[in-house]
């Protein structure tokens, strides 16, 4: 199955994306896709309702789930990104976190903060956690604990991340707009991460980065049970697995964004986002 969440901000309400691809309005079953819709099982209710019985909604395309308590992102997790980056290649999962409250729609404009001068891209498959994952006892035992996979953009400010207190690497990846996600989540049953998923971004038409799943040093399910022993995922988080090769950090002459960059990026099987750079 397919869900996005549609509507203006602050008033997206939950939909189901029906064979003929029109979005049906999910929100006289369930609340949202939220924290208490995973925890409760939702998506299962949701599989025995025949969307072309719901009104079809129209609007703008949010993020495809509401309020996750956690944003947590891998780092480094292709080898070609570790090169470019100057970077050690990592031994085990390099862990940290982005603020909940900048996830926004794969539509919606990405804010360049005040003072920034070097903001960056990143394509990443996005994980949505369906059930909570504590000190879980195998990679494999991870994969059921999987609702759905989404696109995240782990849009980040380098010098901020990497040179403002010590490397504090939340400093450049939680400023307002920082993670559009979207446009779907797509119930893990449809994704095939066997056979693997094509990346792509582009700036301004531009193809900057190319890559694949394959590619990953550590896979979804090593992510989530790595992380499960050092923390507790709820139900509704995400999960951004890291970033192919190709960012402006990496480039002979750093192609960083500035007002007026749009950048166009996706995912196969996954959809596409577009997002134009603005002023804050």
């Amino acid at each position: 199955m397919r869900f996005v969440r549609i509507g203006d901000i602050g008033g997206e309400v939950p939909a189901i994306v029906a064979a003929d691809g029109s979005y049906r309005d999910a929100s006289s079953v369930i609340d949202d896709f939220d924290p208490g819709f995973f925890s409760a099982g939702g998506m299962e209710q949701l599989r025995g309702i025949d969307p072309d019985s719901l009104p079809i909604v129209t609007g703008r395309i949010g993020a495809p789930i509401a309020r996750p308590s956690t944003i947590l992102c891998v780092g480094l997790n292709y080898v070609d990104h570790a090169n470019e980056s100057s970077m050690k290649v990592p031994e085990e999962p390099i862990l940290f976190t982005k603020a909940p409250n900048c996830l926004v729609g794969p539509y919606d404009d990405v804010r360049i903060p005040r003072g920034a001068t070097k903001v960056d891209y990143e394509v990443e498959l996005a994980v949505v956690i369906g059930k909570q994952c504590r000190y879980l006892e195998s990679p494999e035992q991870a994969l059921e604990h999987i609702a759905g996979f989404t696109i995240s953009n782990d849009v980040s400010e380098r010098e901020w991340q990497l040179n403002r207190g010590g490397g504090q690497w939340i400093k450049g990846k939680s400023c307002e707009t920082f993670n559009p996600c979207g446009p779907m989540l797509v119930t893990a049953d449809e994704v095939d991460l066997e056979a693997g998923l094509d990346l792509w971004c582009d700036v301004n038409g531009e193809r900057r980065q190319t890559g694949s799943t394959h590619d990953m040093i550590f896979n979804t399910a090593v992510i989530l049970h790595h992380v499960s022993q050092f923390m507790v995922l709820e139900p509704g988080d995400l999960v951004n697995t890291g970033t192919p090769p190709g960012v402006a950090m990496g480039m002979p002459e750093p192609g960083y964004l500035h007002a007026g960059d749009v950048m166009t990026l996706g995912i196969s099987g996954l959809g596409e986002q577009r997002q134009e750079l603005v002023s804050a």
